[in-house]
């Protein structure tokens, strides 16, 4: 009998519950117990989605993240945090955001906000974590409560639970040494945390602990794997039956390694790595469990079902009650349900999962298995039949974009000339001063944007008034920067729901979903756009918005765009194409929309790639093959352009050192990119590497509602200026301004206009 189980459920709620929990919280508006009501009410209604499987997850849910959960319970939140009053929960908060809800009476001036943890992304995803932080000092002192309690919960509704932690390899292997000391040092000092963590969880009666270990996946140096020897050798002992759990890619020659840990079951994403399987259960121990992940956790598409059948029932007779199934890895990366999408074209939501429906096909390959594929004949011919009119759609398949695709010349993909003489010809007609000051897009989105957004698009506001109110809006933030004195301006994006959803919604061959909400970070959700077919822009999506802003202002006006890799990489890609086709289908829509804002006089065009390094691969043999039709597509939307058009870019929460190279052959005249949580550390890069462009390291944190000094901003210019000359230096927030308040922006902007001015003032 194969075992069902789940890797982890979306925590946000159907309808982004915990979201507007957790933003009343921190502005004061909901008290602390009724915020943890939210998320009790969140994991009861979850664990009741998932009571069909054999196991459930237990400990996957986060009020943030789950990284900088592991760190609170390993006793690891960094020290600036420490020695505050009131509720430990509100330091978890702090580390993730810079503070908390607003500090009242007595600790008002003591409990306010702190540095914010480095944020970045989880291995190739769209999900942030906090990054755990370490020194040679660093202790660790075990603190369960949050999973203890949680384990408590899940069994007073009767569920069978597996408690569900991140490994201490990878813990490691995801934090940061401040002090640049050797991270695996720490491993002894972590351990033994480690082994109380588990017997305390088996005095409570836990039999299976999932250990996340996705490292696995990586190429991994000799230390390392020595580690993941060290740890699991002393972790043996534990009374709880330990499922370590590999996710997000193959294992390739970490096979062995895995299979020869002393635990009882190992978790593959048999969804990436089909072909390693047949090997790895050769080298697996005849004791051990292994559980396949056959249902996609990181897009939307139906699963094959017939398929996955005929390649899983020979491993199943082989495994016998050794086989668990599930999906390929936690379902964080999906929407909660796919049922509640009542205005999703119904052909295309014929072919789509959301996370309830793949524990859906997990139920219906487990009956298969178990009773026969005649038990679940209906479910099979309807999943047959939904594959089959996906593939044979004439809506999938658009030969003119085909044809055009076929066109694409190597001359496209070219400036006219190099930078040098490009970057005179811009100075002479920008006329900017030294240390030029701009944003990265957006300003706030109020309640009043957002309503006039929604009231339009529900049909009870009608165009002539909708572009009124947009028009005002536009109008005050060129009012607002021009009051601030900032060099290049921005109209705001006020008709911007999202840098990604706004395109597709004009592009053919994209979806849209209503409830499809995915967590960022935090309280951050983002709808990815269902790519679903080929790609073509039918008119132009920002030239009438770009131009009305330019018309209000002498100064210049940045257009706005989302490059083609980002688009990609924020939606949900089909999977009937290699994505760097889907790419350069992107790449050619938005060319076309470059060289209309240049035809309408628009010469400062940012065309943002904030996921460039998401999409790279997280092994690094096969990092050169993505970069090439990455930054391919890149150059072939912006080449198109005279040399007196300053193309911009706009990159985010990566880390970049290690592909300098390659963001250098983007050749975007500008390129802002986030270095303010991580104190200009990005910049270590410049030591070796000589970016030959100009730069903007954004040096205010637009993630923390706290506001820099002047002297923060201008230390952090000055730190940039050793690295980069001056006269290729810009002043810049590290991202757009969309979830912030105008009265954080502008105390904000006013100090970083201000310290680009106190450096100008030192060069003359």
């Amino acid at each position: 009998m194969a075992t069902t189980h789940n890797l982890g459920f979306p925590r946000i709620g159907a309808r982004r519950e915990l979201k507007f929990a957790l933003e009343a919280y921190w502005k004061g508006e909901l008290c602390r117990d009724d915020l943890l009501g939210v998320a009790s009410d969140l994991r009861r209604r979850h664990w009741q989605d998932q009571a069909g499987l054999d196991l459930v997850p237990v400990g996957d849910f986060s009020l943030y993240d789950q990284v900088l959960d592991m760190s609170a319970t390993l006793g690891n939140l960094p020290e600036r945090v420490h020695g505050f009053h009131g509720d430990p929960l509100d330091n978890i908060f702090r580390v993730a955001r810079g503070r908390s809800a607003p500090a009242s009476g007595e600790h008002a001036e003591c409990c306010g906000g702190v540095a914010a943890g480095e944020m970045t992304k989880w291995f190739d995803t769209n999900y942030h974590y906090i990054v755990p932080e370490f020194s040679a000092s660093t202790r660790f002192a075990l603190d369960a409560t949050r999973l203890l309690s949680q384990l408590v919960e899940a069994r007073s509704q009767g569920l069978r639970a597996k408690p569900v932690i991140i490994g201490p390899v990878t813990y490691l292997a995801l934090g940061k040494a401040k002090d640049g000391s050797d991270k695996l040092a720490l491993l002894e000092r972590l351990l033994p945390v480690y082994a109380d963590l588990l017997e305390a969880l088996a005095a409570e009666g836990v039999a299976w602990v999932q250990v996340d270990e996705p490292i696995l996946v990586t190429e991994l140096g000799t230390e390392w794997r020595r580690a993941f020897t060290t740890a699991y050798d002393r972790l043996r002992s534990a009374r709880v039956k330990l499922l370590v759990a590999s996710y997000f890619g193959p294992l390739q020659e970490n096979a062995p390694l895995a299979a020869g840990l002393p635990v009882a079951g190992l978790h593959v994403d048999a969804v990436n790595d089909r072909d390693g399987v047949l090997d790895l259960l050769n080298m697996l121990d005849a004791s051990k469990v292994l559980s396949l992940g056959v249902v996609n956790g990181r897009n939307i598409w139906k699963t094959d079902l017939t398929a996955v059948l005929d390649w899983l029932e020979p491993l199943a007779a082989r495994l016998g009650e050794r086989l668990w199934i599930a999906p390929s890895c936690s379902l964080l990366h999906v929407p909660v349900d796919l049922d509640s999408e009542q205005r999703l074209d119904r052909e295309i939501a014929s072919w789509l999962a959301f996370a309830r429906q793949k524990l859906g096909e997990v139920a219906v390959l487990a009956t298969a298995l178990n009773r026969g594929r005649e038990a679940v004949r209906s479910e099979l011919e309807a999943n047959r039949a939904a594959i089959t009119a996906r593939r044979d759609s004439p809506r999938v398949s658009n030969p003119a974009v085909k044809a055009a695709l076929a066109g694409i010349t190597a001359e496209q993909s070219r400036r006219r000339s190099p930078y040098a003489v490009r970057a005179a010809r811009q100075a002479a007609w920008l006329k900017l001063p030294a240390f030029p000051t701009t944003t990265i897009g957006s300003f706030p989105q109020t309640a009043e944007v957002r309503q006039v957004r929604s009231q339009f698009k529900t049909g009870k506001i009608g165009q002539a008034d909708y572009r009124r109110a947009i028009e005002k809006e536009i109008a005050r933030c060129v009012r607002e920067q021009e009051a601030l004195g900032l060099d290049v301006l921005v109209h705001g994006e006020a008709e911007r729901n999202d840098m990604v959803e706004y395109f597709g919604e004009q592009l053919e061959g994209y979806a849209f979903s209503q409830f499809g909400w995915v967590q960022s970070y935090g309280s951050r959700c983002v709808k990815p756009p269902i790519l679903f077919g080929d790609i073509r822009r039918p008119k132009a999506m920002t030239v009438d918005w770009i131009t009305y802003a330019q018309s209000l202002t002498d100064k210049p006006m940045k257009g706005m765009l989302t490059g083609p890799v980002t688009l990609l990489n924020w939606s949900f890609v089909r999977d009937d194409q290699p994505r760097s086709v889907s790419c350069r289908q992107l790449a050619l829509a938005m060319r076309e929309e470059v060289l209309d804002l240049e035809r309408a006089g628009v010469r400062v065009i940012q065309i943002d790639e904030a996921a460039l390094r998401e999409g790279l691969p997280l092994r690094r043999a096969q990092w050169q093959e993505y970069l090439d039709w990455a930054v391919g597509a890149f150059r072939l939307t912006a080449n198109g352009v005279a040399d007196e058009t300053q193309i911009h870019t706009h990159m985010c929460y990566s880390n970049f050192n290690d592909i300098m190279a390659a963001i250098a052959d983007m050749d975007a005249d500008v390129i802002t990119i986030e270095t303010s949580r991580s104190d200009m550390e990005l910049l270590d890069a410049f030591d070796d590497f000589r970016y030959p462009n100009e730069i903007g390291p954004g040096v205010y944190d637009i993630h923390s509602p706290n506001i820099p000094s002047v002297e923060h901003i201008a230390a952090l210019l000055r730190k940039a200026a050793e690295r980069i000359p001056p006269e290729r230096l810009w002043v810049n927030p590290d991202c757009g301004l969309k979830t912030r308040q105008w009265s954080e922006v502008i105390p904000a902007l006013t100090a970083m206009v201000a310290a680009a001015r106190m450096l100008r003032a030192a060069m003359a």
